[in-house]
């Protein structure tokens, strides 16, 4: 009885302790949703820039507000199974259709280069 008793116990630290192992060669599922925007994409922006000008360079905006039509949302969202949601997101805005600023998680590479200068 004893006997049943250890290796049952033995077996359930082996079991709990597996559960946490990831395993080589296990696909691990991603789901994304939303836009991808780069680097790359941020860069090319530059105020005065038409709408089309935008949607050329982001793509369609997952989100256009009927009520607020100068403002476009990039959303994009990606979760890997056993991590966090990760979320990135930037708003555009427009004056008389043409690009005034933008703003989220994104900044354009000449703005990061004088951060490092100062």
């Amino acid at each position: 009885m004893l006997r049943l008793k250890v290796i049952a116990v033995i077996c359930s630290i082996l079991v709990s302790g597996c559960s946490n192992f990831g395993f080589p060669g296990v696909y691990k599922l991603r789901i994304q949703q939303g836009n991808v925007v780069t680097q790359q994409m941020i860069d090319r922006l530059k105020p005065g820039m038409s709408k089309s000008q935008v949607r050329f360079v982001l793509g369609n905006p997952i989100l256009q507000d009927p009520l607020k039509k100068d403002r476009w949302d990039y959303v994009y969202t990606i979760k890997v199974s056993g991590e966090k949601l990760k979320k990135q997101t930037l708003s555009i805005y427009f004056a008389e259709n043409k690009l005034t600023h933008f703003f989220g998680n994104y900044v354009p590479s000449e703005q990061i280069q004088k951060d490092d200068d100062d």
